[in-house]
């Protein structure tokens, strides 16, 4: 009886593997082939509607805010599509506010622009905009943003929709903000920006070897 169940169990054993190895090419996730179009590109954007960062129930709003970068195709996934080289939140006359006062954001760029998945009928691409780090102040208030946030962009558009997810972004440091900003603190972006290049709007396209 002993035999008889050590040679089940080999036997059941070698099925196992045999099974794994049919399997796993076909489970695996292929890198993704990213185009950009055009790529190089050159990419300048502005806002759409407000901009909005929210720390523990204190809505920043910023009605101005713009950026400047390049894309360019490339192959994996996730995969960096873009990089954001400048960031500017608030301009003359249209200041950043909140209840606690006038806001001032100060990006630390660069930051990225990450894709990860690729829907081609409706030509939207998820992924996220990586690498942010952000110095805020608030009247005596100043604490520091790190992390990334979540988002789309829509080839039709041009519109990068970045809508973050809790636990996306975090407070690393903070001075002079009391309760209202802790370390640690979880905020949240959002805000809609429009994408051009000198010849129109980029496009991203993602497809599988």
């Amino acid at each position: 009886m002993k035999k008889s169940i050590r040679n089940l169990a080999v036997v059941a054993g070698g099925a196992s593997a045999a099974f794994a190895l049919a399997i796993s090419p076909a489970s695996a996730v292929p890198s993704t082939v990213w185009t950009v179009s055009p790529n190089p590109a050159s990419i300048t954007a502005v806002n759409s509607g407000n901009v909005v960062l929210t720390v523990n129930g204190i809505a920043m709003t910023c009605t101005k805010s713009n950026g400047a970068g390049s894309g360019a195709s490339t192959t994996g996934n996730p995969a960096t599509v873009g990089t954001i080289t400048s960031m500017a939140f608030g301009a003359a006359g249209a200041p950043c506010t909140s209840v606690l006062g006038p806001v001032t954001a100060v990006p630390v760029t660069p930051w990225t622009i990450v894709a990860q998945d690729y829907t081609a009928a409706t030509g939207v691409t998820k992924g996220y905009v990586g690498n942010v780090d952000a110095n805020v102040s608030v009247g005596a208030c100043n604490f520091r943003v790190t992390g990334k946030a979540t988002g789309t962009y829509t080839n039709s558009t041009g519109a990068l929709a970045v809508n973050s997810l809790a636990g996306d972004l975090t407070v690393v440091s903070s001075s002079g903000c009391g309760s209202a900003v802790p370390v640690g603190a979880k905020p949240t972006f959002k805000g809609t920006y429009l994408f051009k290049t000198s010849t129109g709007i980029p496009t991203i396209v993602g497809s599988n070897p």
